[in-house]
């Protein structure tokens, strides 16, 4: 019928002359804002989950305040705590970056969730991105909480901030890259049992409330070679000594997070 009867189907425009007639238009929201809506998700999902809060902010919190207190270790000439704070902050970082993140990620690739949003008009390396947002977002508030701390207990910092930075974005980068490999290439239980068995080795072994010098010499060597020793050295030197950037830690630093990335790139399965 003709006449003045709209015969237009349902969904079509009324008026072919004025598009986006209907609103809001089906369609991907632009790429940075659905990277920061996945950051802003995973930041409320980690500081929810009770155990990686233990992990990443409680832990390391007693221990700083104990270790700081208490004389349980020697740690060589001045006050604990310009000892125990650089190595407590490295121990965050690896908290955060390598444990929390691998068994995060593990149970998320055993229930499907990582294959559903691979699906999504989230790109893979859009939510790699995000997480890492994430990571370092978790990051400034622990380092605030542990600073806070330090602070407390007389911890005069030296050095140049710019270094510290810089440390901590590449050890963030180094244990981001073996937690994800971690978490893409072994089961969720294995994951969940190994990340937290290598987070108490390195722990007691990586420098940060015990001095590497405390240990046999043969071990020394190879253990200054770990991300968390030459991130709690370089740290140390920094705050500590006010030393310029330790170039030594900062390539072990390097080396680690270009082997894991490229590792976790290479072999991370998404299902």
């Amino acid at each position: 019928m003709s006449g003045g009867t709209n015969t237009n189907t349902p969904g079509t425009p009324a008026t072919s002359g004025t598009p986006g007639a209907y609103a809001p238009m089906p369609g991907a929201a632009p790429l940075p804002r659905m990277i920061a809506a996945q950051a802003a998700l995973e930041t409320r999902m980690l500081l929810r989950n009770g155990e990686q809060l233990l992990l990443t902010v409680v832990i390391p919190a007693l221990l700083l305040a104990l270790f700081g207190t208490v004389d349980i270790v020697d740690t060589g000439e001045g006050e604990a705590v310009d000892f125990l704070a650089p190595g407590v902050i490295a121990l965050a970082v690896m908290s955060t970056a390598f444990t929390g993140q691998a068994i995060a990620t593990g149970f998320e690739r055993r229930y499907g969730v990582l294959k559903r949003l691979a699906a999504s008009p989230l790109p893979r390396w859009a939510l790699m991105t995000a997480k890492t947002l994430s990571v370092l977002v978790t990051e400034v508030l622990q380092i605030v909480l542990l600073t806070a701390i330090a602070f407390a207990l007389g911890w005069s910092p030296r050095g140049n901030p710019v270094w510290v930075v810089l440390l901590v974005v590449l050890g963030t980068a180094a244990f981001s890259g073996l937690g994800l490999l971690m978490a893409g290439t072994l089961k969720a239980e294995a994951t969940l049992a190994a990340a937290n068995l290598v987070f108490l080795l390195l722990l007691v072994g990586g420098g940060v409330v015990v001095p590497l010098d405390k240990f046999p010499e043969a071990a020394q060597s190879v253990l200054a070679l770990l991300p968390i020793s030459a991130l709690s050295d370089g740290l140390r030197d920094v705050l500590r000594d006010g030393a310029g950037m330790p170039w030594g830690d900062l390539g072990i630093l390097a080396a680690w997070a270009v082997l894991g990335l490229g590792a976790a790139a290479r072999f991370f399965r998404w299902e």
